[in-house]
């Protein structure tokens, strides 16, 4: 990928995520934070069970789920590991079809993945690796609750990885309650 030399997000982030500690980046669009919360996950991240991933990165837009699946697919292929991105405004069959056959790790935006949930097309308790990417963006669109609640339904011995160019109170309060 020509990739030569680490951001310097990535350089901050990625040895402590590696090492299985939680992690709170503040960094800008387009400095690399993908690569920064994606090579560990992908690294570290165990291989799932049919409807029971093991790796979460929630993501505030359709758009940015995508591009985040975009990003990783090639390192994902490269480690084994597999990625399905889920998502509002389409429709759920493929994204039920990825969950049935055992996904590793799923991009979600807060409302669909509520919205499998609740079908019960997808269990979080045996997911021990979670980013939430643009917390500040998640709330500022009213998603925190939603998170909090998918949070709530992780492993409880989970690594929280959580990324914001800002670090109000709303996101705070998540640090404070979700990250060791």
């Amino acid at each position: 990928m020509q990739i030569v030399e680490p951001t310097p997000i990535q350089a901050a982030v990625i040895p402590d995520a590696l090492a299985g500690r939680d992690v709170l980046g503040k960094a800008p669009t387009g400095s690399g934070k993908t690569f920064g919360f994606g090579l560990p996950l992908l690294q570290l991240v165990a291989e799932a069970e049919p409807r029971r991933p093991r790796g979460l990165i929630l993501a505030p837009t359709r758009e940015l789920a995508e591009q985040i699946k975009r990003e990783l697919m090639p390192v994902a292929l490269a480690v084994d590991r597999s990625l399905v991105s889920i998502y509002g405004g389409v429709g759920m069959g493929k994204q039920v079809a990825a969950l049935r056959s055992g996904v590793d790790v799923v991009i979600a935006t807060p409302g669909r993945l509520m919205d499998l949930m609740d079908q019960g097309e997808v269990a979080l308790n045996k997911v021990d690796r979670v980013v939430v990417d643009e917390a500040d963006r998640m709330a500022d669109m009213g998603f925190l609750p939603d998170v909090r609640k998918i949070l709530d339904l992780t492993n409880p011995k989970r690594q929280t990885v959580l990324f914001s160019a800002t670090l109000d109170r709303a996101v705070a309060i998540v640090t404070r309650d979700y990250q060791t």
